[in-house]
């Protein structure tokens, strides 16, 4: 089976992105959906954050308040750090053992795991190859504020505390652009799926 990473900064597209390899037939796993589980009410990833940041960061039925948490982290970096020291390797080994069930399942087919920050955590080095999705810093701003309802500040807060994109497209092995929107996307999707089908099949 192969084993691609995908990675791209904040709102650049990369759920769309994903969206079309599973249409053609990839396997693919959403890290952020893999965050969200690792921290629900009883697991040992909402037990540490609790240890580490208090019981305010947690909405009255027990989940976690991700907004909260989000302003919490997205102002100070060391607390970042803290939070991503706890979340990822719980994340990593849920990714790992998805990874080794769909070999099982499809030893021919593409496995794609999705994450915003592989290149900073280092995971990115697990994969056969590595796709950075990316686009135009304008067009990724108005789309961070329009889909987070977040104010010009803000949204730059957040695009500023990742990698910035020209770094993260120096560790790639396909580079899709989605500045010109769906349809131009598709077609380079599309071009990439074929490639690493043809490699699968080597």
């Amino acid at each position: 089976m192969l084993k691609a990473g995908l990675t791209g900064s904040i709102a650049v597209g990369k759920s769309f992105v994903c969206g079309v390899f599973e249409e053609l037939g990839c396997h693919v796993l959403d890290a952020d959906q893999t965050a969200r589980e690792v921290v629900e009410p009883k697991t040992l990833g909402l037990g540490l954050i609790v240890e580490n940041f208090g019981e305010s960061i947690l909405q009255k039925n027990g989940q976690l308040d991700r907004k909260k948490l989000g302003e919490l982290v997205f102002a100070d970096e060391s607390k970042r750090q803290l939070l991503n020291s706890l979340v990822h390797p719980l994340v990593k080994d849920k990714q790992d053992r998805w990874l080794k069930e769909k070999e099982i399942e499809s030893p021919e087919g593409i496995a794609i795991v999705d994450a915003a920050l592989m290149i900073e955590s280092g995971g990115h080095t697990r994969f056969d190859k590595l796709i950075v999705v990316w686009c135009k810093p304008d067009i990724q701003l108005q789309r961070l504020m329009l889909r987070d309802k977040l104010s010009r500040k803000s949204a730059l807060k957040r695009i500023e505390s990742q990698m910035p994109q020209e770094e993260k497209m120096k560790f790639s092995d396909y580079l899709i652009e989605t500045t010109d929107g769906f349809e131009a996307t598709r077609e380079q999707v599309e071009k990439v799926y074929f490639e690493l089908k043809e490699l699968a099949a080597e």
